[in-house]
């Protein structure tokens, strides 16, 4: 087990292969599955993440409460906006699709969790439509993105109970910026840089759903997970680097989440959830605010 990005990037370089081919050899070193049973299972996951936005991008599902739901095909059907026909926006319309329908119930992948399960696909479909890469290469990308996701919770969390949201989306966005580095050709390195880049941009993010369920405002930080991923993925492959590593970022995520009142870890006791409105709205459709 890889307990630090730096060791995954030395291993990687050493062997002149992608973050994403050494996750797959080390899978296999594990000795539980077999390579294809593992490329099997990422491809499982690729079809139920494709299945996911494409259901959400059709506008017609509804969170349990109705307070979400149809904003991803609105994103995706707009000409107004000035960033309308780019990766840009088919990423965060498709962050918002998934996440939509996991809003509503529906099937999703956890990367890394259900309410940050819409940040991955987000980013690398829509990075995938465009440059029309193969399967192969998305698979290889999803793996890239586990050995992140698996850094990441072996030296912190993945939980917005115990870090708050940049436990969950935050952690999203590092996978996904790693993953787009590595559908896009890029250098282990710049991978790990994009992990970093888009990491330092989420740290201290509160966990404050309304409510208490994973839909506001949970649906829309998707997206702008998904924003930061592509700003990781863009500064990186420009050969931009942060002065701080990427493990220590992780470990300063750790040590924020220790020290974070629980009021803005999961609990809906500050935050959004703790304003006039997300209070009135808790009471009146999604149930009692837990202190309220």
């Amino acid at each position: 087990m890889l307990d630090s990005l730096a060791q995954a990037l030395s291993e990687a370089e050493q062997n002149q292969i992608s973050l994403g081919e050494l996750a797959l050899r080390k899978e296999v070193e594990r000795g539980t599955r077999p390579r294809a049973a593992i490329v099997a299972g990422l491809q499982r996951a690729l079809d139920v993440m494709r299945e996911a936005r494409a259901r959400g991008l059709k506008g017609d599902v509804r969170s349990v409460s109705g307070l979400v739901g149809g904003d991803a095909h609105k994103l995706a059907r707009s000409v107004r906006g000035p960033l309308q026909g780019t990766v840009f926006v088919d990423a965060l319309a498709g962050a918002l699709a998934v996440q939509e329908v996991n809003a509503a119930m529906g099937v999703i992948v956890a990367a890394p969790t259900a309410g940050a399960a819409g940040v991955l696909p987000g980013v690398l479909l829509a990075l995938a439509d465009r440059a029309q890469a193969p399967d192969d290469a998305l698979v290889r990308a999803l793996a890239a993105a586990g050995l992140v996701g698996a850094v990441i919770a072996q030296r912190a969390s993945l939980s917005g109970a115990e870090g708050g949201c940049q436990a969950e989306t935050g952690a999203a966005a590092a996978m996904a910026a790693a993953a787009g580095v590595e559908l896009l050709g890029g250098t282990s390195a710049a991978a790990v840089d994009a992990v970093g880049l888009a990491m330092q941009g989420t740290l201290g993010l509160v966990c404050d759903p309304v409510g208490g369920l994973v839909e506001v405002p949970c649906v829309f930080r998707n997206a702008t997970a998904a924003s930061i991923a592509l700003a990781g993925i863009e500064m990186a492959l420009a050969g931009v680097r942060i002065p701080i590593p990427a493990d220590e970022i992780i470990d300063a995520m750790a040590e924020i989440g220790r020290t974070m009142d629980a009021r803005y870890r999961e609990t809906a006791g500050g935050g959004l959830a703790a304003t006039p409105t997300g209070r009135r709205l808790a009471r009146g459709r999604l149930g009692p605010v837990r202190g309220a």
